[in-house]
């Protein structure tokens, strides 16, 4: 697969603090990727390099063929979609989207006709269709997002990077322009880098998903890849979908603070010893219906928890359960799969899964 950037040992620091320390990384042309990591992780700041809005310190930036680590933001040819849109509230929706066309320094278009025509294509490409006239105050979230990307994509990038596009809309209005951003992105044939905080929404639209953690790239896979195979315990908790487990390994056992942890499933390997079980790979069962102890099946593993409260979101249930050592533990039911169970504040519960179904980093 051809790379469209490629980032060889990027430096950035910001007093003592290494933003970027030492990044690596290859990005394939003509997909969504999405950059996902943790508060304070440099997602933002590695955006701002490529961009060239921000210098390094060292290391190298190759944008479709050439190193552009001199070039200045507005010669880069890479698209740069800000979280707050950054429109112009004084301009229409049409004047908006046009404005790079004919202000830009290199190549301004100066015939109307054609900023015309090229406005009306990209304007029926992102469905703005009847909003032309409109201000910018006037017209809703979603369609102001519309608006910014236009913006952009008018302008023919080879590249388009979106620093957190979808923060600032409404939950239902995140989830359709979700699906919007990617039926845009393969309809132009451009590669998308973006940038969230948001587990759920880097897996529903990477095609290729970045996992960034103090300033390096600690996973880049497929969205089920990383889902299902998180390379570290680090990762694992940056999905916000995995209980995780320290202790020290003995024979083929992981000694915790809740229990012997028999050891199966896939293996990474790791500086310290870590276990993680997905929240939906739990069953929940009353102590009178499980075996006891030294009657657990060999294929499970088993340790007990007193219920704390749970969440409904209509598809599934999360369930939280303290441990004995007072960690929270968290269970995922998805009601399309297994009944409700009716669970009792405060009562003691088995908490069961396979042992193939854990990740075990050791």
């Amino acid at each position: 697969m051809t790379s469209v950037l490629e980032l060889t040992g990027l430096v950035k620091t910001y007093g003592d603090t290494r933003a970027l320390d030492g990044l690596s990384v290859s990005l394939p042309e003509n997909q969504y990727i999405s950059l996902l990591g943790p508060s304070g992780s440099g997602k933002t700041t590695l955006l701002r390099v490529i961009a060239g809005f921000e210098k390094l310190e060292s290391g190298a930036i190759r944008f479709a063929g050439s190193q552009i680590n001199a070039t200045p933001p507005h010669r880069r040819g890479i698209g740069f979609v800000f979280q707050n849109f950054a429109l112009f509230p004084h301009l229409t929706v049409q004047e908006n989207i046009a404005f790079g066309l004919a202000n830009r320094e290199a190549d301004a278009l100066t015939d109307a006709r054609e900023i015309s025509d090229r406005v009306r294509s990209i304007i029926d490409l992102v469905g703005l269709s009847g909003l032309e006239t409109r201000a910018v105050t006037q017209i809703s979230g979603g369609q102001k997002q519309r608006v910014a990307l236009a913006r952009t994509l008018v302008t023919e990038p080879k590249m388009v990077l979106l620093d957190e596009p979808l923060g600032a809309l409404d939950a239902n209005l995140r989830s359709r322009m979700r699906h919007e951003l990617r039926e845009i992105r393969e309809r132009c044939g451009v590669t998308f880098l973006h940038v969230t905080g948001s587990e759920t929404e880097a897996l529903a639209m990477g095609d290729t998903v970045l996992v960034l953690d103090r300033g390096r790239i600690a996973q880049k896979d497929k969205s089920d890849a990383v889902y299902s195979r998180p390379i570290s315990a680090d990762v694992a908790r940056f999905l916000n979908c995995y209980n995780l487990f320290s202790g020290r390994i003995e024979g083929d056992a992981l000694i915790t603070a809740v229990g012997t942890l028999p050891l199966a499933g896939l293996r990474q390997p790791a500086a310290s010893p870590a276990y993680a079980i997905r929240h939906d790979r739990i069953s929940v069962c009353a102590l009178s219906e499980q075996a006891q102890p030294d009657e657990v099946r060999p294929d499970e593993v088993r340790i007990e928890g007193r219920f704390l409260a749970e969440e409904y979101t209509g598809s599934a249930i999360y369930s939280f359960f303290a441990l004995d050592d007072g960690a929270v533990f968290e269970v995922e039911t998805h009601l399309s799969h297994r009944s409700r169970q009716t669970l009792e504040p405060q009562s003691r519960y088995a908490l069961v899964w396979k042992k193939e179904d854990a990740l075990v980093y050791a």
